[in-house]
């Protein structure tokens, strides 16, 4: 199986900024892409940002559009999150997933549309 392991976690002002890295150990006998999700305390994991690696598209949440910046190699078989900006909402576990299934852009923002995932990172953003 497919080893997902995040990093860059930490904690940080309200308007800093956090770079997220994401590796695997050991590669997917394909990956079409790779994507970040964060969840609260008491709150549904929801999606972040995500990237394809076919054409190097990138995908974002509302939340998060403008201030965070996704980017990735797949031949290193790693994906970060640029996070500027930050703001106390921000605050989460921060998990990294795979999309080991062609999908095409098909659930790219909900969890079951990914197949393998990191066990998360925590970003806590104070005010």
């Amino acid at each position: 199986q497919v080893q997902l392991v995040e990093s860059g976690g930490g904690l940080v002002q309200a308007g800093g900024s956090l770079r997220l890295s994401c590796a695997a150990s050991r590669r997917t006998l394909r990956s079409y892409g790779m994507g970040w999700f964060r969840q609260a305390p008491g709150k549904e994991r929801e999606f972040v940002a995500a990237i394809s690696w076919s054409g190097g598209s990138t995908y974002y949440a509302d939340s998060v559009k403008g201030r965070f910046t996704i980017s990735g190699d797949n031949a290193k078989n790693t994906v970060y999150l640029q996070m500027n900006s930050l703001k106390p909402e921000d605050t989460a576990l921060y998990y990294c997933a795979d999309r080991s299934v062609y999908r095409g852009t098909r659930y790219l923002t909900e969890s079951y549309g990914y197949d393998y995932w990191g066990q998360g990172t925590q970003v806590t953003v104070s005010s």
